[in-house]
């Protein structure tokens, strides 16, 4: 009956002359591994990877190299890599899907683990050297983060002020679903491409915040500081010819000019994702533009 056993844990020998109880026994035997899974879960609120390892031993040196690289834990086990591994590790799906993960160090993934993984959609790395370990999902988070940034592009939204570099520049007005196209010069902040802009209801008040009201007057779609050069971002101090997919009602000339100012649109979502996402992007004078925007508009 040793095929079982779990290495490294402890061996309780009852005596015959003495009663016992066989279950508190087992759970003596098993005190170690669980304080293991116990401490691991409460450190990280029981977010995180699913730690495995061949012996328990092993496992807490794999958790003390999770904890010193940063990487949290929420569960832990000895032995192969099982079915029920794999569906324990997939809970992580419904609070942070990446972490629907399992490092296992020195122990194989049995089959009915790998169909499991595939079914599950768990993400399963295994080393025999647990640096490779670290390395593996390093990666795979990195893969991960590119992949949120992708799907987050289109609701972030950076600070910028911008205004009309000359009343000359005006080169299309908008109204009837066409698009303005006009020259732009970035006072503060980062204009990106599909960045939501916005101007003053002059004399009005938002009336659910009491604030300056504004009008969104639509997206940015392309940036070209020269002709024939196109750009994604333009910083502060930079100017460009910039078309914007209009509101169909809107148009230069009737509902702003080039006296007004083109704020870029921030909302709580879109404050919400460049902090998860794009935070290291911002600098402190555009986390300080951000917070102006965020108190101009009264997001909460």
């Amino acid at each position: 009956h040793l095929e079982n056993v779990v290495a490294g844990s402890a061996c309780l020998v009852p005596f015959k002359d003495v009663p016992y109880d066989l279950e508190v026994l087992k759970e003596d035997a098993m005190g170690d591994l669980n304080k293991l899974a116990k401490a691991a879960s409460e450190v990280n609120g029981g977010l995180g990877v699913y730690a495995m390892a061949s012996t328990l031993g092993s496992l807490e040196a794999l958790l003390e190299f999770l904890k010193t690289s940063k990487i949290p834990v929420s569960a832990v086990n000895i032995g192969p890599i099982h079915k029920k591994d794999v569906i324990k590790a997939s809970i992580m799906h419904e609070f942070k899907p990446e972490y629907a993960t399992i490092l296992a160090f020195d122990v194989p993934l049995t089959k009915e683990g790998e169909l499991q993984a595939k079914e599950s959609q768990v993400k399963v790395f295994t080393a025999e050297i647990i640096y490779h370990l670290f390395d593996q999902f390093t990666k795979y988070m990195a893969d991960v983060r590119l992949e949120q940034q992708a799907k987050a592009a289109t609701t972030a939204v950076y600070p910028a002020i911008c205004k009309v570099s000359s009343p000359d520049h005006v080169w299309c007005r908008g109204g009837g679903g066409d698009p303005i196209l006009l020259g732009l010069a970035v006072q503060e902040g980062t204009l990106k491409k599909g960045t939501p802009l916005c101007v003053e209801r002059r004399g009005q008040k938002d009336p659910e915040t009491g604030l300056q009201a504004y009008l969104d007057i639509g997206r940015v779609v392309s940036m070209e500081p020269e002709k024939g050069k196109q750009v994604d971002v333009l910083k502060a101090g930079k100017s460009a010819a910039v078309k914007i997919d209009a509101v169909t009602s809107i148009q230069y000339g009737r509902q702003f000019d080039h006296t007004y100012p083109l704020y870029a649109r921030v909302t709580r979502r879109s404050i919400d994702a460049i902090k998860e996402f794009f935070k290291e992007d911002l600098s402190k004078d555009d986390w300080a533009l951000l917070l102006k925007l965020k108190k101009q508009y009264g997001v909460i």
